[in-house]
């Protein structure tokens, strides 16, 4: 719809709503929606990108939810016109009676309106049912198209809860469950780098299995393009479901004139590796990581391993390695 006329009662619930979504999300929203709007009752359903699916997520006034009702939905072409127009279908539009005879009518509902929900930015991310069992104002597809991007971020599975905030500009992001799907992230661009790497997913399960809440280091791609990376724990999914990390990176040179020589030293003088120790790992002569400690001493201004150390981990001057 182009062109939304409201009444001021109804602008007030708009703006009411919006509040909610971010305070009491589903619940709040819609009890801000039923003061202009008699829902008896409501049902949000996700689109999930990383499987291409839909899924209820919450509903609320009905006797049951077939689990496949929303994924049937979903494909009715009356559904995919309201898709592509971002209109409200309105219960009966042709092409959905069979639908409703099987799932609504059976239980008394009359009246009833899906909408497909849009973040403002124009990303998709499920639809909403309501439905009543006396007709519904004239007003309802309006009010309810207006306040869609809203309730758009109630069925945002990409959405993550501990969002990797404080992230610098540049940075692309990618988010992985602990078995190892890779989600987008809202908000961030998505790393063709990342995707690229088929191990990035074993290193995001092994951080999600650590205690840590955050890692940051440097990551030669397999361009050989070195890539600063930064590793947040985050719930993703609905309500942060599933146990997941963001994992954020941009390219980089290195940082103190360091070669790519010494970032291997340095990296293992951090994990506490003795001179000895690092030139087998690296197969060199002790004499020569030697020499590569006094130069990398030099660059960082450091006078110890403790310092250095310190240091490395602080500023994330470590190799991240990638199994």
């Amino acid at each position: 719809m182009d062109a939304i006329s409201l009444s001021a009662r109804s602008l007030h619930a708009v703006a009411e709503l919006g509040f909610q979504v971010a305070r009491q999300g589903a619940h709040g929203a819609m009890t801000a929606l039923g003061e202009v709007i008699p829902v008896e009752a409501y049902e949000f359903v996700a689109f999930d990108p990383a499987t291409g699916r839909h899924r209820s997520l919450v509903a609320s006034g009905y006797a049951r939810v077939d689990d496949d009702a929303a994924e049937e939905y979903a494909r009715l072409d009356a559904y995919r016109r309201a898709m592509s127009l971002r209109t409200p279908v309105v219960m009966g539009s042709p092409g959905t009676e069979r639908y409703f005879r099987r799932h609504l009518e059976p239980y008394g509902w009359r009246a009833g309106i899906t909408t497909p929900l849009f973040l403002t930015g124009g990303r998709y991310t499920g639809l909403l049912h309501v439905n009543s069992r006396a007709d519904l104002p004239p007003e309802a597809p309006a009010v309810i198209s207006a306040v869609s991007p809203a309730l758009a971020h109630l069925t945002d599975v990409t959405r993550c809860v501990i969002d990797p905030l404080g992230l610098p500009p540049g940075f692309h992001a990618v988010a992985y469950e602990r078995g190892g799907r890779r989600r987008d992230v809202a908000g961030w661009p998505p790393s063709e780098a990342l995707a690229a790497e088929p191990a990035m997913a074993e290193l995001a399960r092994a951080f999600i299995d650590s205690r840590e809440l955050s890692r940051r280091g440097l990551w030669l791609d397999g361009t050989g393009q070195w890539r600063e990376l930064r590793l947040h724990r985050a719930g993703v999914g609905f309500h942060g479901s599933i146990q997941g990390a963001v994992i954020a990176e941009r390219p980089c040179a290195l940082p103190y004139d360091l070669t790519s020589r010494e970032i291997e030293v340095l990296t293992r003088v951090a994990r506490g590796d003795s001179n000895p120790q690092i030139a087998a790992a690296l197969v060199l002569s002790v004499r020569t990581v030697t020499t590569h400690l006094e130069h990398i001493f030099a660059k960082l201004g450091c006078d110890s391993r403790t310092r250095l150390t310190t240091k490395v981990l602080a500023e994330g001057l470590c190799r991240l390695d990638v199994p």
